[in-house]
């Protein structure tokens, strides 16, 4: 890969790169830390997938991966804080910001895989055989991942909306 290759890649797939981490730490910092380590490898690799369709697979795998490790590394554990809410583009009006605050805090909390299967299929929009493979991971785990990672959101969800109080204040 070329100097202006690889520049064209990176022009082309950043914010891809940085959409799938910042949704993974809810902080950018740490989402543009994690896009540069991943541009580096693919820079320090230049032997590395020559296909438009294998970038894009050996990005979002080497992303997904990146995260988990620099969280790992971290020791940062619970609840990742959240600076801002991404900008969404097409997103309806209808949609309820303190709702959306909640989800996106809620799927912070969960362990690091399910959360990036969780970013990866509904964030991403992956098919579970592209997050297979991006992840290395049998199809079945994944379809479980999945799984017991909506059971897991329904029930925080839940339990939240069960603490929260809703009085008017009364002066």
């Amino acid at each position: 890969m070329t100097n202006s290759e690889f520049e064209a890649v990176v022009r082309r797939h950043q914010s891809m790169v940085y959409s799938i981490a910042f949704h993974f730490f809810r902080n950018s910092g740490m989402a543009e830390e994690a896009a540069q380590e991943v541009f580096l490898q693919l820079y320090q690799d230049r032997s590395g997938p020559a296909l438009d369709s294998h970038v894009v697979s050996w990005l979002r795998r080497t992303t997904a991966h990146r995260c988990i490790d620099l969280l790992r590394h971290r020791k940062v554990q619970g609840e990742i804080p959240m600076d801002e809410l991404p900008d969404t583009a097409g997103t309806s009006t209808e949609t309820d910001p303190l709702m959306k605050e909640l989800l996106w805090r809620l799927i912070g909390s969960l362990p690091e895989k399910q959360r990036m299967i969780v970013i990866l299929r509904y964030g991403e929009e992956m098919e579970v055989d592209d997050i297979a493979s991006a992840m290395q991971m049998p199809v079945r785990t994944v379809w479980s991942h999945l799984q017991r990672s909506i059971a897991l959101l329904k029930d925080k969800a839940s339990r939240s909306a069960g603490r929260e109080n809703y009085e008017p204040v009364r002066e």
